[in-house]
């Protein structure tokens, strides 16, 4: 197969033209009918600052919410596969009643707008369950390095029951999705795969764990990667219960300093390298798989 390196044509050109004039023209409008002062030069202050105590640069206000979404985006990805194989997997069961399981999960979870799910959990899980077990409480009896690398892979004590909450929440709701790749890439496998394991004796887990799974995974694998960059996106939602990711730290610094478009603009700039990176990343990955199968 021959790949040919993309051209940039005279529609491709005169797209650039455009958007280019269109993002002029607003500019100019809010320079000049809103009377805006761009200061555009106050900003990266906020991204880094200079720490006396410690003589280095260390983040400031949006690169910590920055920092916070990719935590809370990884660890919601990782829960949400876990639900999304489990749910998956009685989607397709021969039992009646776990595939209705899988299919109220599913359709619940779907129809449900997230932040209505973003309150249920955070009053239910966050007010109720998660302080009835103590967490804080067990996180704070432990060493100060114990603490700092939780701080560091999760949250500080003081807001690891919101953090928590919110991982929950954001996987529930992407695990739904999930769920739903993983029966398609299952269900997507030939059925005389699952006919010659039968054949040769294996049991119906037998056969899913090693003939069906493995062929599933290669065409699992690039819609995941889609899904984890939706859920990038999607944890934006769970500013509403203060949780300090990018979106809050935004709206914070926004109310504190009236700098409006310039912290939303570089909020959008921060979300599209994210988001951006992990598509290039994916990509390149979906690449060496399809080379290594050649």
């Amino acid at each position: 197969m021959i790949h040919r390196k993309p051209r940039l044509t005279v529609a491709d050109a005169c797209l650039i033209l455009a958007l280019a004039g269109g993002a002029a023209f607003v500019f100019h409008r809010i320079s000049g009918s809103l009377n805006y002062r761009w200061e555009w030069q106050a900003i990266p202050q906020y991204l880094f600052r200079y720490d006396p105590a410690s003589d280095t640069w260390v983040s400031n206000v949006l690169m910590q919410g920055f920092f916070t979404t990719i935590r809370l985006s990884i660890w919601a990805t990782l829960f949400a596969c876990l639900i999304g194989t489990a749910m998956g997997l009685l989607r397709v069961s021969t039992s009646r009643f776990r595939r209705w399981v899988g299919f109220v999960y599913v359709e619940l979870i779907r129809n449900t707008p997230p932040l209505v799910l973003v309150f249920l959990f955070y009053y239910f899980w966050g007010e109720q369950l998660l302080p009835g077990i103590g967490l804080e409480a067990v996180i704070r009896r432990q060493s100060p390095e114990s603490q700092a690398l939780l701080s560091t892979l999760l949250a500080p004590p003081g807001r690891l029951t919101a953090f928590v909450s919110a991982v929950l929440t954001v996987s529930v709701f992407e695990g739904a999705y999930i769920t739903e790749i993983v029966r398609a890439g299952i269900q997507s496998i030939e059925r005389g795969q699952a006919e010659a394991a039968a054949a040769l004796g294996l049991t119906r887990w037998q056969c899913m764990r090693l003939v069906i799974l493995p062929q599933a995974i290669h065409r699992i694998l690039p819609p995941l990667g889609g899904q984890f960059i939706s859920t990038i996106k999607d944890s934006s939602i769970v500013s509403v219960i203060s949780i300090q990711e990018l979106t809050f730290r935004g709206m914070e610094l926004m109310s504190a300093t009236y700098l409006t478009f310039e912290t939303w603009i570089t909020i959008t700039g921060l979300y599209f390298v994210l988001t951006f990176g992990c598509s290039l990343v994916f990509g390149r990955l979906e690449k060496n798989r399809h080379r290594g199968r050649v």
